[in-house]
Protein backbone atom coordinates (compact mmCIF):
# COMPACT_ATOMS: atom_id res chain seq x y z
CA UNK A 1 0.00 0.00 0.00
CA UNK A 2 1.29 3.42 -0.66
CA UNK A 3 1.90 5.69 1.78
CA UNK A 4 0.09 9.01 1.48
CA UNK A 5 2.60 11.96 1.19
CA UNK A 6 1.39 15.61 2.88
CA UNK A 7 1.62 19.53 1.51
CA UNK A 8 0.37 21.11 -1.49
CA UNK A 9 0.81 20.43 -5.52
CA UNK A 10 3.08 22.04 -7.10
CA UNK A 11 1.82 24.81 -9.16
CA UNK A 12 3.00 26.19 -12.48
CA UNK A 13 4.90 29.30 -12.57
CA UNK A 14 3.66 32.30 -14.95
CA UNK A 15 5.61 32.39 -17.81
CA UNK A 16 7.88 35.91 -17.64
CA UNK A 17 8.70 37.38 -21.33
CA UNK A 18 11.74 38.57 -22.12
CA UNK A 19 14.91 39.55 -20.12
CA UNK A 20 13.12 39.03 -17.23
CA UNK A 21 13.23 35.13 -17.62
CA UNK A 22 16.60 34.92 -18.06
CA UNK A 23 17.22 36.10 -14.60
CA UNK A 24 14.41 33.99 -12.81
CA UNK A 25 16.24 31.51 -12.11
CA UNK A 26 18.32 33.24 -9.52
CA UNK A 27 15.12 34.98 -8.18
CA UNK A 28 15.05 38.36 -9.18
CA UNK A 29 12.82 40.16 -11.75
CA UNK A 30 13.57 44.00 -13.37
CA UNK A 31 10.60 46.22 -11.20
CA UNK A 32 9.16 48.95 -12.98
CA UNK A 33 11.50 51.51 -11.28
CA UNK A 34 14.61 49.30 -12.95
CA UNK A 35 15.35 48.06 -9.42
CA UNK A 36 15.64 44.38 -8.40
CA UNK A 37 12.57 42.79 -6.99
CA UNK A 38 13.15 39.53 -5.06
CA UNK A 39 10.42 36.80 -5.92
CA UNK A 40 8.47 35.32 -2.76
CA UNK A 41 10.21 31.54 -1.70
CA UNK A 42 8.80 28.71 -2.58
CA UNK A 43 7.44 27.03 0.41
CA UNK A 44 8.77 23.41 1.30
CA UNK A 45 7.05 20.31 0.63
CA UNK A 46 6.75 18.61 4.27
CA UNK A 47 8.85 15.84 4.45
CA UNK A 48 7.31 12.45 4.35
CA UNK A 49 8.87 9.58 6.75
CA UNK A 50 8.36 6.37 5.49
CA UNK A 51 9.58 4.73 8.13
CA UNK A 52 7.58 2.43 10.79
CA UNK A 53 9.76 3.74 13.74
CA UNK A 54 8.52 7.11 14.19
CA UNK A 55 4.96 5.52 13.39
CA UNK A 56 5.39 3.37 16.09
CA UNK A 57 6.84 5.62 18.62
CA UNK A 58 4.01 7.97 18.37
CA UNK A 59 1.81 5.60 18.91
CA UNK A 60 3.59 4.47 21.86
CA UNK A 61 2.57 7.47 23.38
CA UNK A 62 -0.92 8.29 21.55
CA UNK A 63 0.01 10.48 18.95
CA UNK A 64 -2.76 11.12 16.71
CA UNK A 65 -4.06 12.51 13.48
CA UNK A 66 -0.31 12.24 11.81
CA UNK A 67 -1.85 12.00 8.47
CA UNK A 68 1.70 11.25 6.73
CA UNK A 69 1.35 8.09 8.31
CA UNK A 70 -1.68 7.06 8.39
CA UNK A 71 -1.47 4.05 5.54
CA UNK A 72 1.27 2.13 8.25
CA UNK A 73 -1.31 1.08 10.19
CA UNK A 74 -3.22 -1.06 7.38
CA UNK A 75 0.38 -2.47 6.56
CA UNK A 76 0.87 -3.17 9.77
CA UNK A 77 -2.61 -5.56 10.50
CA UNK A 78 -1.57 -6.68 6.72
CA UNK A 79 2.13 -8.18 8.19
CA UNK A 80 0.14 -9.03 11.38
CA UNK A 81 -2.22 -11.31 9.43
CA UNK A 82 -0.03 -13.02 7.81
CA UNK A 83 3.04 -13.57 10.65
CA UNK A 84 0.46 -13.49 13.74
CA UNK A 85 -0.96 -17.20 13.40
CA UNK A 86 2.84 -18.58 13.25
CA UNK A 87 3.58 -16.60 16.59
CA UNK A 88 0.71 -18.08 18.52
CA UNK A 89 1.16 -19.80 21.67
CA UNK A 90 -1.87 -21.35 23.93
CA UNK A 91 -3.51 -21.18 27.14
CA UNK A 92 -5.90 -23.61 28.13
CA UNK A 93 -9.08 -21.98 30.04
CA UNK A 94 -11.15 -23.73 32.49
CA UNK A 95 -14.78 -24.41 31.97
CA UNK A 96 -15.11 -26.70 34.66
CA UNK A 97 -18.20 -29.30 33.31
CA UNK A 98 -19.97 -27.29 30.68
CA UNK A 99 -21.00 -28.94 27.13
CA UNK A 100 -19.53 -27.50 23.97
CA UNK A 101 -19.08 -24.02 23.53
CA UNK A 102 -21.32 -22.87 20.62
CA UNK A 103 -20.19 -19.45 20.15
CA UNK A 104 -18.05 -16.28 21.41
CA UNK A 105 -17.81 -12.67 20.50
CA UNK A 106 -15.42 -10.42 22.39
CA UNK A 107 -16.83 -7.75 24.54
CA UNK A 108 -13.58 -6.47 25.58
CA UNK A 109 -10.04 -6.64 26.00
CA UNK A 110 -10.15 -9.08 28.63
CA UNK A 111 -13.66 -10.94 28.30
CA UNK A 112 -15.36 -13.22 26.08
CA UNK A 113 -19.37 -13.76 26.18
CA UNK A 114 -20.08 -17.61 25.38
CA UNK A 115 -23.04 -19.99 24.37
CA UNK A 116 -22.92 -23.69 25.02
CA UNK A 117 -24.96 -26.95 24.33
CA UNK A 118 -26.30 -26.84 27.66
CA UNK A 119 -28.20 -23.58 27.37
CA UNK A 120 -25.74 -21.39 29.23
CA UNK A 121 -24.68 -18.19 28.45
CA UNK A 122 -21.53 -16.89 30.42
CA UNK A 123 -18.37 -14.20 30.35
CA UNK A 124 -15.16 -15.46 30.84
CA UNK A 125 -12.10 -13.77 31.73
CA UNK A 126 -9.24 -14.64 30.09
CA UNK A 127 -6.89 -12.90 32.08
CA UNK A 128 -8.28 -14.49 35.39
CA UNK A 129 -10.21 -17.44 34.16
CA UNK A 130 -13.33 -16.44 36.38
CA UNK A 131 -16.72 -17.14 34.95
CA UNK A 132 -20.06 -15.07 35.09
CA UNK A 133 -22.99 -16.94 34.45
CA UNK A 134 -26.16 -14.54 32.72
CA UNK A 135 -29.65 -14.94 33.01
CA UNK A 136 -31.49 -16.56 30.33
CA UNK A 137 -34.60 -14.17 29.16
CA UNK A 138 -37.66 -16.90 29.34
CA UNK A 139 -40.73 -16.56 27.30
CA UNK A 140 -43.84 -14.58 28.27
CA UNK A 141 -45.96 -18.34 28.31
CA UNK A 142 -44.69 -21.05 29.98
CA UNK A 143 -43.26 -23.79 27.77
CA UNK A 144 -45.05 -27.94 27.25
CA UNK A 145 -42.28 -30.19 28.06
CA UNK A 146 -39.88 -30.78 25.52
CA UNK A 147 -39.76 -34.53 23.82
CA UNK A 148 -35.96 -33.63 23.29
CA UNK A 149 -33.22 -31.90 24.73
CA UNK A 150 -32.70 -28.44 24.24
CA UNK A 151 -29.65 -27.46 21.44
CA UNK A 152 -28.26 -24.76 24.04
CA UNK A 153 -26.86 -21.57 22.71
CA UNK A 154 -25.68 -21.46 18.80
CA UNK A 155 -24.99 -17.77 18.38
CA UNK A 156 -23.84 -14.45 19.86
CA UNK A 157 -24.10 -11.33 17.96
CA UNK A 158 -23.22 -7.87 19.09
CA UNK A 159 -24.54 -5.04 17.08
CA UNK A 160 -21.78 -2.74 15.12
CA UNK A 161 -21.68 0.25 17.66
CA UNK A 162 -21.17 -2.79 20.39
CA UNK A 163 -24.26 -1.31 22.64
CA UNK A 164 -26.46 -4.72 22.16
CA UNK A 165 -26.03 -8.52 22.09
CA UNK A 166 -28.22 -10.55 20.64
CA UNK A 167 -28.15 -14.54 21.82
CA UNK A 168 -30.95 -17.36 22.14
CA UNK A 169 -33.48 -17.70 25.22
CA UNK A 170 -33.73 -19.77 27.43
CA UNK A 171 -36.27 -21.41 25.38
CA UNK A 172 -33.78 -21.59 22.20
CA UNK A 173 -36.43 -20.79 19.54
CA UNK A 174 -36.75 -17.71 20.74
CA UNK A 175 -34.12 -14.31 20.36
CA UNK A 176 -32.81 -12.69 23.40
CA UNK A 177 -31.27 -9.03 23.33
CA UNK A 178 -28.85 -7.34 26.31
CA UNK A 179 -27.69 -3.82 26.80
CA UNK A 180 -24.17 -3.58 26.53
CA UNK A 181 -21.48 -3.26 29.08
CA UNK A 182 -24.07 -4.04 31.87
CA UNK A 183 -25.98 -6.93 29.76
CA UNK A 184 -29.32 -5.75 31.25
CA UNK A 185 -32.39 -7.58 29.32
CA UNK A 186 -33.38 -4.91 26.55
CA UNK A 187 -36.45 -7.69 24.71
CA UNK A 188 -37.24 -10.86 23.67
CA UNK A 189 -38.50 -11.96 20.52
CA UNK A 190 -40.95 -14.90 21.26
CA UNK A 191 -44.18 -13.97 20.03
CA UNK A 192 -45.43 -15.08 16.85
CA UNK A 193 -41.59 -16.19 16.03
CA UNK A 194 -39.09 -19.46 15.03
CA UNK A 195 -41.02 -22.45 15.68
CA UNK A 196 -37.86 -24.57 16.67
CA UNK A 197 -33.92 -23.67 17.45
CA UNK A 198 -32.27 -20.71 16.28
CA UNK A 199 -29.33 -21.36 14.66
CA UNK A 200 -27.59 -18.28 13.24
CA UNK A 201 -28.01 -14.55 14.08
CA UNK A 202 -27.04 -10.82 12.19
CA UNK A 203 -27.21 -7.48 12.80
CA UNK A 204 -28.32 -5.24 9.78
CA UNK A 205 -27.82 -2.17 11.78
CA UNK A 206 -27.57 -1.24 15.56
CA UNK A 207 -31.56 -2.15 16.19
CA UNK A 208 -32.24 -4.39 13.19
CA UNK A 209 -31.39 -7.88 13.65
CA UNK A 210 -31.86 -11.31 11.79
CA UNK A 211 -32.46 -14.47 13.02
CA UNK A 212 -32.10 -18.07 11.04
CA UNK A 213 -33.90 -20.99 12.47
CA UNK A 214 -34.16 -25.06 12.18
CA UNK A 215 -37.60 -24.17 11.06
CA UNK A 216 -36.47 -23.45 7.63
CA UNK A 217 -37.33 -19.24 8.03
CA UNK A 218 -35.81 -16.11 8.79
CA UNK A 219 -37.02 -13.51 10.43
CA UNK A 220 -35.91 -9.83 10.80
CA UNK A 221 -36.75 -7.74 14.27
CA UNK A 222 -36.72 -3.91 15.06
CA UNK A 223 -35.38 -3.13 18.66
CA UNK A 224 -37.51 -0.08 20.06
CA UNK A 225 -35.35 2.86 20.04
CA UNK A 226 -36.24 3.99 23.16
CA UNK A 227 -35.19 1.03 25.25
CA UNK A 228 -32.13 1.20 23.53
CA UNK A 229 -31.06 4.22 23.97
CA UNK A 230 -32.24 4.37 27.73
CA UNK A 231 -29.21 4.93 29.94
CA UNK A 232 -30.53 2.11 32.71
CA UNK A 233 -32.84 -0.66 31.83
CA UNK A 234 -36.56 -1.05 33.38
CA UNK A 235 -37.51 -2.63 36.80
CA UNK A 236 -40.23 -4.03 38.53
CA UNK A 237 -41.39 -3.55 42.20
CA UNK A 238 -39.10 -5.88 43.28
CA UNK A 239 -36.20 -4.02 41.32
CA UNK A 240 -35.70 -7.25 38.57
CA UNK A 241 -35.11 -6.22 35.55
CA UNK A 242 -38.31 -5.75 32.87
CA UNK A 243 -37.89 -6.29 29.37
CA UNK A 244 -40.10 -6.39 26.58
CA UNK A 245 -41.62 -9.25 24.36
CA UNK A 246 -41.59 -8.36 20.77
CA UNK A 247 -42.74 -10.07 17.71
CA UNK A 248 -40.84 -10.45 14.11
CA UNK A 249 -41.60 -7.59 11.81
CA UNK A 250 -41.00 -9.84 8.43
CA UNK A 251 -40.30 -13.55 8.07
CA UNK A 252 -39.40 -15.57 4.71
CA UNK A 253 -39.39 -19.46 4.39
CA UNK A 254 -36.09 -20.93 2.53
CA UNK A 255 -37.39 -22.13 -0.59
CA UNK A 256 -38.27 -25.84 -0.90
CA UNK A 257 -35.18 -27.99 -3.27
CA UNK A 258 -36.37 -30.39 -5.59
CA UNK A 259 -33.07 -32.27 -4.44
CA UNK A 260 -33.64 -32.96 -0.57
CA UNK A 261 -37.02 -30.52 0.26
CA UNK A 262 -37.19 -31.73 4.30
CA UNK A 263 -33.78 -30.34 4.72
CA UNK A 264 -34.36 -26.35 4.29
CA UNK A 265 -32.68 -25.79 8.31
CA UNK A 266 -30.83 -21.89 8.23
CA UNK A 267 -27.42 -23.09 9.60
CA UNK A 268 -25.57 -19.95 8.94
CA UNK A 269 -26.25 -15.86 8.18
CA UNK A 270 -23.59 -13.20 7.32
CA UNK A 271 -24.26 -9.46 6.21
CA UNK A 272 -22.88 -7.24 3.64
CA UNK A 273 -23.32 -3.97 5.27
CA UNK A 274 -21.78 -2.04 2.05
CA UNK A 275 -24.74 -3.67 -0.19
CA UNK A 276 -27.53 -4.32 2.49
CA UNK A 277 -27.60 -7.66 1.60
CA UNK A 278 -27.86 -11.05 3.83
CA UNK A 279 -25.91 -14.16 3.12
CA UNK A 280 -27.98 -17.44 4.39
CA UNK A 281 -26.70 -21.54 4.33
CA UNK A 282 -29.30 -24.47 4.37
CA UNK A 283 -28.34 -27.82 5.62
CA UNK A 284 -30.05 -28.55 2.01
CA UNK A 285 -27.16 -27.17 0.09
CA UNK A 286 -28.59 -24.09 -1.04
CA UNK A 287 -26.62 -20.80 -0.39
CA UNK A 288 -29.47 -17.91 -0.38
CA UNK A 289 -28.91 -13.77 -0.87
CA UNK A 290 -31.66 -11.67 0.41
CA UNK A 291 -32.26 -7.74 -0.12
CA UNK A 292 -32.66 -6.98 3.79
CA UNK A 293 -34.57 -3.71 3.83
CA UNK A 294 -37.24 -2.84 6.67
CA UNK A 295 -38.61 -6.73 4.97
CA UNK A 296 -36.42 -9.62 3.62
CA UNK A 297 -36.98 -10.10 -0.25
CA UNK A 298 -34.98 -13.04 -2.01
CA UNK A 299 -32.68 -12.02 -4.80
CA UNK A 300 -31.26 -15.39 -6.02
CA UNK A 301 -30.33 -19.17 -5.05
CA UNK A 302 -27.01 -20.15 -5.89
CA UNK A 303 -26.13 -24.59 -5.27
CA UNK A 304 -23.62 -25.28 -3.54
CA UNK A 305 -20.56 -27.72 -4.87
CA UNK A 306 -20.06 -29.65 -1.96
CA UNK A 307 -23.76 -30.23 0.18
CA UNK A 308 -22.83 -32.37 3.31
CA UNK A 309 -22.85 -30.28 6.47
CA UNK A 310 -22.80 -26.81 5.77
CA UNK A 311 -22.60 -25.22 8.94
CA UNK A 312 -20.90 -21.99 9.35
CA UNK A 313 -20.78 -18.79 6.86
CA UNK A 314 -18.51 -15.42 6.77
CA UNK A 315 -18.36 -12.58 4.70
CA UNK A 316 -14.97 -10.89 2.88
CA UNK A 317 -15.86 -6.77 2.75
CA UNK A 318 -12.50 -6.50 0.94
CA UNK A 319 -12.80 -9.06 -1.30
CA UNK A 320 -16.43 -8.96 -1.76
CA UNK A 321 -17.10 -12.45 -0.89
CA UNK A 322 -19.15 -15.06 0.70
CA UNK A 323 -17.35 -18.23 2.11
CA UNK A 324 -18.85 -21.80 3.39
CA UNK A 325 -18.22 -24.34 5.74
CA UNK A 326 -18.90 -27.76 4.56
CA UNK A 327 -17.96 -31.36 5.91
CA UNK A 328 -14.75 -31.38 4.14
CA UNK A 329 -14.87 -27.97 2.47
CA UNK A 330 -14.61 -23.90 2.00
CA UNK A 331 -16.51 -23.17 -1.07
CA UNK A 332 -16.72 -19.13 -1.99
CA UNK A 333 -19.81 -17.61 -3.21
CA UNK A 334 -19.44 -14.33 -5.33
CA UNK A 335 -23.12 -13.59 -5.63
CA UNK A 336 -22.24 -11.56 -8.65
CA UNK A 337 -19.98 -13.87 -10.90
CA UNK A 338 -22.03 -16.89 -12.64
CA UNK A 339 -18.42 -18.82 -12.75
CA UNK A 340 -16.59 -18.49 -9.30
CA UNK A 341 -12.92 -17.41 -9.54
CA UNK A 342 -11.13 -18.99 -6.50
CA UNK A 343 -11.39 -22.51 -6.20
CA UNK A 344 -12.62 -24.34 -3.17
CA UNK A 345 -10.69 -25.67 -0.65
CA UNK A 346 -10.13 -29.07 1.48
CA UNK A 347 -9.79 -28.79 4.78
CA UNK A 348 -7.97 -32.52 4.43
CA UNK A 349 -8.97 -33.29 8.25
CA UNK A 350 -10.13 -36.70 7.47
CA UNK A 351 -14.15 -35.24 6.64
CA UNK A 352 -14.66 -34.31 10.15
CA UNK A 353 -15.40 -30.99 8.91
CA UNK A 354 -15.04 -26.98 9.05
CA UNK A 355 -16.63 -26.37 11.58
CA UNK A 356 -15.72 -22.02 11.93
CA UNK A 357 -15.12 -19.15 9.69
CA UNK A 358 -13.67 -16.34 9.44
CA UNK A 359 -12.60 -13.48 7.94
CA UNK A 360 -10.17 -10.86 8.26
CA UNK A 361 -8.68 -8.85 5.40
CA UNK A 362 -7.53 -11.52 2.71
CA UNK A 363 -7.08 -14.34 5.16
CA UNK A 364 -9.32 -16.75 6.25
CA UNK A 365 -9.36 -18.87 9.35
CA UNK A 366 -10.71 -22.38 9.13
CA UNK A 367 -11.67 -23.93 12.88
CA UNK A 368 -11.76 -27.76 11.80
CA UNK A 369 -13.63 -30.62 13.96
CA UNK A 370 -10.35 -32.35 14.79
CA UNK A 371 -9.31 -29.53 16.88
CA UNK A 372 -7.13 -27.29 14.66
CA UNK A 373 -6.88 -24.35 12.87
CA UNK A 374 -5.49 -23.39 9.45
CA UNK A 375 -5.34 -20.50 7.76
CA UNK A 376 -5.70 -19.53 3.86
CA UNK A 377 -4.45 -16.60 1.57
CA UNK A 378 -7.11 -16.11 -0.83
CA UNK A 379 -5.11 -13.80 -3.15
CA UNK A 380 -2.60 -16.54 -3.64
CA UNK A 381 -4.91 -19.67 -2.63
CA UNK A 382 -2.67 -21.72 -0.79
CA UNK A 383 -2.70 -22.20 2.96
CA UNK A 384 -0.36 -19.70 4.82
CA UNK A 385 2.91 -22.40 6.04
CA UNK A 386 5.45 -23.15 8.46
CA UNK A 387 8.45 -21.40 8.66
CA UNK A 388 11.29 -24.50 7.97
CA UNK A 389 14.89 -24.49 8.58
CA UNK A 390 17.44 -25.81 6.22
CA UNK A 391 18.61 -29.53 6.91
CA UNK A 392 22.29 -29.02 7.84
CA UNK A 393 24.49 -30.78 5.24
CA UNK A 394 21.59 -31.00 2.18
CA UNK A 395 21.44 -28.88 -0.55
CA UNK A 396 17.93 -29.19 -1.10
CA UNK A 397 15.36 -26.93 -0.32
CA UNK A 398 13.01 -27.43 2.97
CA UNK A 399 10.04 -29.02 2.97
CA UNK A 400 7.37 -26.44 3.46
CA UNK A 401 4.11 -27.73 5.64
CA UNK A 402 0.75 -26.56 6.12
CA UNK A 403 0.74 -23.99 9.30
CA UNK A 404 -1.64 -25.63 11.72
CA UNK A 405 -2.75 -24.77 15.14
CA UNK A 406 -3.19 -27.81 17.21
CA UNK A 407 -5.64 -27.11 19.90
CA UNK A 408 -5.47 -28.83 23.68
CA UNK A 409 -7.42 -31.44 25.15
CA UNK A 410 -9.74 -29.54 26.88
CA UNK A 411 -12.31 -31.12 29.17
CA UNK A 412 -14.09 -34.68 28.50
CA UNK A 413 -16.85 -36.31 31.00
CA UNK A 414 -15.44 -40.36 31.49
CA UNK A 415 -19.07 -41.55 31.53
CA UNK A 416 -21.17 -44.23 30.34
CA UNK A 417 -21.49 -43.26 26.40
CA UNK A 418 -17.82 -41.83 26.97
CA UNK A 419 -17.34 -46.05 27.38
CA UNK A 420 -20.08 -46.86 24.48
CA UNK A 421 -17.22 -44.55 22.53
CA UNK A 422 -14.23 -46.82 23.22
CA UNK A 423 -13.14 -44.92 26.18
CA UNK A 424 -10.21 -43.06 24.57
CA UNK A 425 -7.67 -41.15 26.87
CA UNK A 426 -7.70 -38.37 24.15
CA UNK A 427 -10.89 -36.93 21.48
CA UNK A 428 -10.20 -34.32 19.85
CA UNK A 429 -12.13 -31.29 19.96
CA UNK A 430 -14.27 -29.35 17.24
CA UNK A 431 -13.13 -25.91 16.82
CA UNK A 432 -17.23 -24.55 16.45
CA UNK A 433 -16.30 -21.15 17.32
CA UNK A 434 -13.25 -18.55 17.41
CA UNK A 435 -13.18 -15.00 17.37
CA UNK A 436 -10.31 -12.38 17.27
CA UNK A 437 -9.50 -9.52 19.06
CA UNK A 438 -6.98 -7.19 16.46
CA UNK A 439 -6.05 -4.55 18.91
CA UNK A 440 -4.45 -7.13 21.25
CA UNK A 441 -3.20 -9.98 18.94
CA UNK A 442 -5.19 -12.63 20.31
CA UNK A 443 -7.78 -14.92 19.28
CA UNK A 444 -10.20 -17.10 21.69
CA UNK A 445 -11.36 -20.43 20.44
CA UNK A 446 -13.69 -22.58 21.89
CA UNK A 447 -15.65 -26.10 21.55
CA UNK A 448 -16.00 -29.39 22.45
CA UNK A 449 -15.87 -32.83 21.39
CA UNK A 450 -17.46 -33.41 17.77
CA UNK A 451 -19.84 -36.53 18.46
CA UNK A 452 -22.89 -35.66 19.75
CA UNK A 453 -23.23 -38.09 22.26
CA UNK A 454 -19.88 -37.04 23.92
CA UNK A 455 -19.96 -34.57 26.90
CA UNK A 456 -17.34 -32.07 27.34
CA UNK A 457 -15.39 -28.52 26.13
CA UNK A 458 -12.42 -26.97 25.39
CA UNK A 459 -11.40 -23.17 25.37
CA UNK A 460 -7.67 -21.50 24.62
CA UNK A 461 -6.35 -17.94 24.64
CA UNK A 462 -4.12 -17.84 21.50
CA UNK A 463 -1.70 -15.47 22.14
Amino acid sequence: MATEQTGSRKRKAPAIEGAAASSSSQGLVAAAGGGPLLLPKKRKRPVTRRSLVPYLMGREVGARGRAGLRGFEGRLRGYAVHKLPELLRERELALGTLNKVFASQWLNARQVVCGTKCNTLFVVDVQSGQITRIPLLRNRKPEPPRAQPSCGIHAIELNPSKTLLATGGENPNSLAVYQLPTLDPVCLGDRHGHRDWIFAIAWMSDTVAVSGSRDGTVALWRMDPYRVNGSKAWHNDEELPVYAHIRPRDMETIPRSSTNPSNRKVRALAFNHKNQELGSVSLDGYFHLWKARSTLSRLLTIRLPYCRENVCLTYCDELSLYAVGSQSHVSFVDPRQRQQNIRPLCSREGGTGVRSLSFYQHIITVGTGHGSLLFYDTRAQKFLEEKASAILGSTREPTRRKLRLTCGRGWLNHNDLWVNFGGMNEFPNALYTHCYNWPEMKLFVAGGPLPSGLHGNYAGLWS
